[in-house]
């Protein structure tokens, strides 16, 4: 069996699962979906919106990329947002980074990898402002945990910064944007403590 035949097996073994389970499953889902969540994170395969929150398909919307960047100029993700919050009408944004994320620790380390090191730009900055806290940290590993964290911290503020989540709040919709980072070695995500809301 060819590898992609795998994604075709599981997927067929899924389905009948769920059906057995559920069988309204997929006829309930297929023409609406009302999430009430925003989930930026990293693409990194580890870190799986619906598993990690136990959260079912149509119960969270998903945006995925390198180190769970939210870049003025990226007109992917100021879609997906502006989708999320104008036509889904989302409650919670959520950035989520993750310990040990690879972009990170690219732009830490000042590596070079070619084309993304254009997207990492964006991390390298953080670290620059950041250096203070980073330079005066122990060893490499605690350097990195905290500008996995500092990522998260900076996205949270270019979300609410955003014109997009700035509109929203100006016509009072509701809207709170959240930092998390999760934890690879246990399964949990912790709360950075950064939440932004409707201003009053």
């Amino acid at each position: 069996m060819s590898d992609i035949n795998v994604i075709f097996k599981n997927n067929a073994q899924w389905a009948e699962q769920v059906l057995k389970r559920d069988p309204e499953y997929f006829s309930a889902r297929a023409t609406s979906q009302a999430p009430q969540y925003l989930w930026i994170g990293c693409s990194d395969s580890r870190v799986s919106a619906n598993l990690i929150t136990g959260l079912k398909p149509g119960e969270i919307f998903v945006h995925r990329n390198i180190a769970n960047l939210v870049v003025p100029g990226d007109l992917n993700c100021l879609s997906v947002i502006k989708y999320a919050v104008d036509v889904l009408k989302v409650r919670h944004i959520i950035v989520v980074g993750h310990y040990g994320c690879g972009g990170v620790y690219a732009a830490l380390e000042n590596q070079k990898h070619g084309l993304v090191d254009n997207w990492l730009k964006q991390i390298r900055d953080v670290r620059d402002k950041h250096s203070h806290v980073l330079n005066g940290l122990a060893d490499q590993q605690t350097r990195w945990d905290k500008l996995c964290e500092l990522n998260v911290i900076q996205q949270v503020q270019n979300v609410a910064d955003s014109s997009i989540v700035s509109a929203t709040w100006e016509r009072k919709q509701e809207i709170s944007v959240y930092g998390c980072i999760y934890n690879l070695n246990n399964g949990l995500l912790k709360d950075l403590g950064c939440q932004i809301d409707l201003p009053h």
